[in-house]
């Protein structure tokens, strides 16, 4: 097997690893959204992220070295497009059924092929831009228009999306120079800087909204969790930490518009955990945008396939 289907091979079991881990993330945030204040459960995220960040630099090569950066001005801007995302996204998921809100969230591996012909340069042709398309329209569909208004949560997470596209385009412009670990300790410094100022700023309640009103999750009191939530605080620490090196380690070394759609696998975890753990099964508006969505998705990734392999015979100098 040659070095680049090696590498390649290795950033697709990443990417498929990572999402699975990360639907555990999604899971706990959903389980802890009716009670605790978004802020108070990312604090506590980013602590056992940070531990394991830490842990894995101290038993690498590199070490604690890995710390050190030329480069704190795309770290500082990276940080703040994942702490929009994370904001928007889970503020979305409290407000939405488990899969509906991961069905929109995947339009952020369109936006990555999107990006990846139109930043990084990377070839995208005229079909996989058609499934780009389609997988837009799926989103169009999950927002609900004729329903009488088109629902917040869904572009919220939209929003979301966008910015975690655009996350993963930082990477790939930072990884010649940053190790996955790096980048994931600055995203953790961020969120444990910015969940603190919120805490103190907010904590005490006195900014809290009415039930069920769009921004209630991020602006409740702050209390203490009883033992029986924090199986939940910790599942969402661990797999954030580990599930976000996996997917950095993926786009790090592999070609982005490869990677992304492998990151479907999030979408039957979260129709599993919708019903094994919240009793929830998508409706039939749902199942078309996320059949669009998905499909797009898979369309593309056999797209790639299918372009890589005449690449290897003919070596081509368009995408087909």
């Amino acid at each position: 097997m040659s070095t680049d289907a090696k590498s390649n091979t290795s950033g697709i079991l990443l990417a498929l690893g990572g999402g699975v881990i990360l639907s555990m993330n999604d899971l706990a945030i959903k389980a802890l959204s009716g009670t605790y204040a978004l802020h108070q459960i990312i604090l506590i995220r980013a602590f056992i992220g940070m531990a394991l960040v830490l842990i894995l630099m101290g038993i690498s090569g590199n070490g604690f070295r890995q710390i050190l950066t030329r480069r704190p001005g795309a770290h500082l801007l990276r940080t703040c497009i994942v702490m929009v995302s994370n904001i928007t996204y889970f503020v979305g998921l409290s407000l939405m059924p488990l899969a509906d809100a991961v069905a929109v969230a995947f339009v952020s591996p369109l936006f990555v092929t999107m990006m990846s012909a139109l930043i990084l340069r990377e070839q995208v042709g005229p079909r996989r831009w058609a499934a780009v398309a389609m997988g837009l329209l799926g989103v169009v569909i999950m927002t609900r228009p004729g329903e009488g208004m088109i629902q917040p949560a869904a572009i919220l997470v939209l929003i979301s999306a966008f910015c975690y596209a655009s996350s993963h385009m930082m990477t790939r412009r930072m990884r010649d120079t940053e190790s996955a670990a790096t980048l994931s300790f600055y995203v953790q410094v961020g969120f444990i800087c910015v969940s603190t100022s919120f805490g103190l700023a907010t904590g005490d309640g006195h900014m809290a909204q009415a039930p069920g009103t769009t921004w209630e999750f991020l602006f409740r009191p702050w209390h203490v969790p009883p033992l029986g939530d924090w199986w939940a605080f910790a599942a969402t620490g661990i797999a954030v930490g580990i599930g976000g090196l996996m997917m950095s380690q993926a786009y790090r070394t592999t070609e982005a518009a490869l990677i992304a759609p492998f990151e479907y696998i999030g979408m039957p975890m979260a129709i599993f955990w919708g019903v094994i753990v919240f009793g929830t099964w998508p409706d039939r508006t749902a199942w078309a945008g996320i059949a669009l969505i998905c499909g797009a998705g898979l369309y593309t990734l056999w797209r790639e396939t299918v372009r890589r392999k005449v690449q290897d015979v003919a070596a081509p100098s368009g995408d087909i």
